[in-house]
């Protein structure tokens, strides 16, 4: 498909926008995409280690001082391959890049853990999981307001799914 906006690059950029009910589709080339300022997702979260510490380093480029770069085991790709692309290589990659991938989808979606139904095909680990950390968290507001009688079946709870 080309861009809507120039007509003359393939559109790699889609966005989609749902206003008053009303959706409407664009496709942009890279060119059109950067101009309208709908760049990469992580653009301007400050992702550029060299930026963060070039003054600790002086004038040596933060590339110099270390050759080691992290790689995904199952995809190869490195943090800046998703930085730059604003696509995750694959679901390895959010275990791997855990630390760096945080603060920037906690950003765009609000929350880092999930919120909401689960599929069908979840498997019971994952549900048990997500209700253990439901009732830690409704734990510690009930210590927090002084609750104790809730916070003893809550905690009763939590041992009862632990064990």
């Amino acid at each position: 498909m080309l861009c809507q906006k120039c007509g003359k690059n393939e559109a790699t950029t889609h966005l989609k926008r749902i206003i008053n009910g009303e959706k409407t589709e664009t496709h942009l080339c890279s060119h059109c995409a950067a101009a309208m300022g709908y760049e990469t997702v992580f653009s301007g979260f400050g992702l550029n280690i060299g930026d963060l510490f070039g003054g600790f380093f002086g004038d040596i480029p933060v590339s110099k001082l270390s050759n080691r770069v992290i790689r995904c085991e199952k995809c190869g790709c490195s943090f800046d391959d998703i930085a730059k692309s604003g696509m995750v290589g694959c679901a390895e990659c959010y275990q791997t890049f855990f630390d760096k991938l945080q603060p920037s989808l906690k950003r765009i979606h609000g929350n880092t853990t999930h919120q909401g139904k689960f599929p069908q095909g979840a498997g019971e680990d994952v549900k048990k999981a997500h209700k253990l950390t439901e009732l830690k968290e409704q734990l510690n507001r009930a210590i927090d307001e002084q609750n104790f009688e809730k916070a003893a079946q809550l905690r009763d709870e939590i041992k009862e799914l632990e064990g």
